[in-house]
């Protein structure tokens, strides 16, 4: 399965290293290597995450509290948003339906 990072979710991305590299020098990039790592999972498990928000797939990342939220068409898994999950579920709902 192929996989492709839609502009939400690359900006999602940039958010979160900026957000951890305040925390920590190196901290930012190393949270962008766990969740790409996490994001190239899908290539072998894409479809297999509980679906939420009535369309979104969502797979948990293993070190940081992010979730990535994907759709599968044509054999192609569309991340959409790579969200915080300590965010309000109000917010996180909202985001997903504008996108």
């Amino acid at each position: 399965m192929k996989i492709k990072i839609l502009a939400s979710a690359t900006q999602d991305l940039i958010d979160g290293y900026w957000f951890y590299e305040k925390q920590s020098e190196g901290l930012g990039s190393y949270f962008l290597d766990t969740l790409f790592s996490d994001i190239d999972s899908l290539a072998i498990y894409g479809g297999i995450h509980p679906k939420y928000y009535d369309k979104y797939h969502r797979l948990l990342s293993k070190r940081f509290p992010f979730a990535i939220y994907y759709r599968v068409e044509n054999d192609i898994a569309l991340v959409h948003a790579i969200l915080d999950c300590r965010r309000n579920p109000a917010w996180i709902r909202k985001k997903l339906k504008t996108d």
